[in-house]
This record gives structure tokens, sequence and C-alpha cells, in this order.
């Protein structure tokens, strides 16, 4: 009699398994405003905390757009000082 319950075993985690995401050069960036993920990297924070500063306003405010965050990148580049 086989069994039913059957174990699942994963040799990889699937989050290493992923190719690691290209961001553009902070200093070249034309666009106006960036995603979170974009904005996190730059700040080298995560983007959870990202999240967080949307809500407090501290230290940049993003911009919601259609319910997602843009955030300013001159806001970004003055915060860090290459403006």
């Amino acid at each position: 009699m086989q069994s039913t319950t059957q174990a699942v075993h994963h040799s990889i985690d699937t989050r290493e398994a992923r190719a690691p995401q290209q961001f553009p050069d902070l200093l070249t960036e034309k666009r106006p405003a960036v995603d979170t993920a974009t904005a996190a990297h730059w700040l080298s924070r995560r983007p959870q905390t990202m999240r967080i500063w949307a809500l407090t306003g501290h230290p940049i405010q993003p911009r919601r757009i259609n319910g997602r965050l843009a955030w300013p990148v001159a806001s970004i580049k003055q915060l860090l000082g290459v403006a």
C-alpha cells in the first residue's frame, strides 16, 4: 500500500535561483520618478523600509500614481548629496 502523503523536498531556495535585478545608474537616470525597488537599491534600504517611509513621509515623500509609489529622483539625489 502506498502512502497518500508525499514529502516535497526542494534542493535550492527559489529566492536564490532568481537572476539578480539590474538597476539603472542614479547619475544617468532621466526619469522624474522610479519604483520602490529602484529607490531602495539606490538608498541601500529594503523595499519595506521605503514603504514605511511612504507612510511617515520621512526622509522623502513619494508620489502615489494609481496606487503605486513613485519616488522622485531629484529627492533621492538631494538626500544622497549628489544633486
